[in-house]
């Protein structure tokens, strides 16, 4: 079964390398250091939260049907797009505004984890694991 968040998660890493590497050897020389500080921010960022993306798709693979994990995992997506998206094109193109529309990433990032721990909390129902549903073919 693919998951797309196991790929939004993965991507996201990979994306949150390259950034890095751009940010470390391409922007160093060219933009100042409280910018690429911003810019860093946004790395940090990105790569926890792709990590988190990560281990929603695991848990999606324990709980296909939770819709606690498919909240948490869009909005994990979508705060990685807005957070650090916002912190990228605030550093590279010094245009102190789009600092507006980093706090609603932010938002995303605390509600997706607040959803991920609630999903936690919750029991599992009978016939939502991915072992149960295999199970469940044979008896």
């Amino acid at each position: 079964m693919p998951s797309v968040f196991l790929f939004l998660g993965a991507f996201s890493a990979f994306l949150g390398v390259a950034c890095g590497a751009f940010g470390a050897h391409g922007l160093k020389a060219v933009i100042s250091p409280e910018l690429l500080a911003v810019y860093q921010t946004g790395v940090n960022y990105q790569m926890w939260h792709a990590l988190g993306l990560v281990a929603i798709g695991l848990l999606r693979q324990q709980c296909p049907g939770s819709k606690l994990l498919i909240w948490s995992g869009w909005l994990m997506f979508v705060g990685i797009l807005i957070f650090s998206g916002s912190l990228y094109l605030l550093a590279v193109l010094d245009e102190k505004a789009l600092g507006i529309v980093t706090p609603f990433g932010g938002i995303c990032f605390l509600v997706a984890w607040l959803l991920l721990a609630l999903s936690a909390l919750k029991k599992p129902q009978p016939g939502t694991s991915a072992t149960s549903k295999k199970h469940s073919r044979y008896h």
